[in-house]
């Protein structure tokens, strides 16, 4: 028994910020913020929660497969900016959508920028092993809520959304392909402020826990993890490069993308970016991405799409579905 993609679907919030609109508040400008990334708008949340989002993005994707909702039996929710620590978000989303309280597996992950792959990998896990048999996979971001709009270098990547895929089983479709990998972080590469709890990695008093990011190390790494990402399921897949169809990566940075293309002579129109209009999304990144190529007829049956994550942890990790 196999995965399939049955359906998906994306949200944002209604509020949308410009490059011109961050430099009203930042020392940046719209050239500065495009060259170095390739990002020029963004949607941030005013009064819309995590499970807001995840609800709305789930609800899409729900009607995208044309499914009786009450047969989902499982909610995954990927997120670094859940609701609250408890309860989870997935659990949130399954009583604001009213669903099947009689057998439902509801639980979080956090994989930050390569959540939304892990969870397609424990969602095939699961459906393989019998104990899932329809599953809503999301990721979802309220990444506004952590942002220090004092820092430019992390205040005018991100923003806000959620994606979500309708996961069922097949006996036809061909099996999904994955590979993950972490180089464990003792830098604090990409981290967050820690909380006032004894061992957080830095300590702070009565502030937002902000992202703290180092962005040339972190490009550095991008480049390397998407490639070997790459390489890795053409590697167990037996598939050249040549016969994958479309790359959907997490949306971080257009120059990171760019730089693989060139080093795996890979065409640049083959990568799914939208980073340009959303920004970094996190975990919500991919579905977004792959939901909005979808609505624009990119995607269709008899296609290899590989799906790339990276970012903190480090964690990077790639699924290929042949459709």
């Amino acid at each position: 028994m196999s995965p399939k993609i049955l359906g998906v679907g994306y949200s944002v919030p209604d509020h949308r910020v410009t490059n011109q609109d961050l430099a009203q508040v930042i020392d940046t400008n719209d050239a500065w913020i495009t060259e170095r990334t390739g990002i020029k708008t963004r949607y941030l949340s005013n009064h819309e929660n995590t499970s807001d989002l995840a609800v709305m993005a789930a609800q899409r994707a729900i009607k995208d497969a044309q499914i009786d909702p009450q047969m989902i039996d499982c909610i995954l929710v990927a997120t670094l900016t859940p609701d609250a620590m408890m309860p989870c978000t997935a659990a949130l989303v399954q009583a604001k959508l009213n669903l099947n309280s009689q057998r439902m597996m509801v639980f979080d992950l956090n994989g930050a920028c390569s959540g939304f792959i892990l969870a397609l990998q424990t969602i095939d896990a699961l459906i393989q092993s019998g104990q899932v048999t329809m599953a809503l996979v999301i990721g979802a971001e309220t990444l506004s809520k952590i942002l220090d709009y004092s820092d430019r270098s992390t205040a005018v990547l991100f923003g806000d959304g959620a994606g979500a895929f309708v996961v069922g089983q097949d006996q036809i479709c061909k099996p999904w392909v994955h590979f993950v990998n972490t180089q464990g972080d003792t830098e604090q590469t990409l981290t967050t402020d820690g909380v006032e709890l004894n061992g957080s990695l830095r300590n702070i008093q009565g502030q937002t826990p902000y992202l703290r990011m180092k962005g040339q190390a972190v490009f550095r790494f991008a480049v390397k993890a998407v490639e070997d990402a790459i390489r890795q399921i053409l590697l167990k897949s037996n598939l050249s490069i040549e016969e994958i169809d479309l790359i959907i990566p997490h949306q971080a940075n257009a120059r990171i993308l760019s730089h693989v293309a060139e080093k795996m002579k890979f065409p640049m129109d083959k990568f799914v970016m939208n980073m340009d209009e959303f920004g970094n999304t996190s975990s919500a990144s991919i579905p977004i991405a792959y939901a909005q190529a979808k609505s624009k007829g990119l995607i269709h049956q008899d296609m290899n799409i590989i799906l790339v994550g990276f970012g903190a942890g480090l964690i990077w990790a790639g699924t290929l579905i042949e459709l």
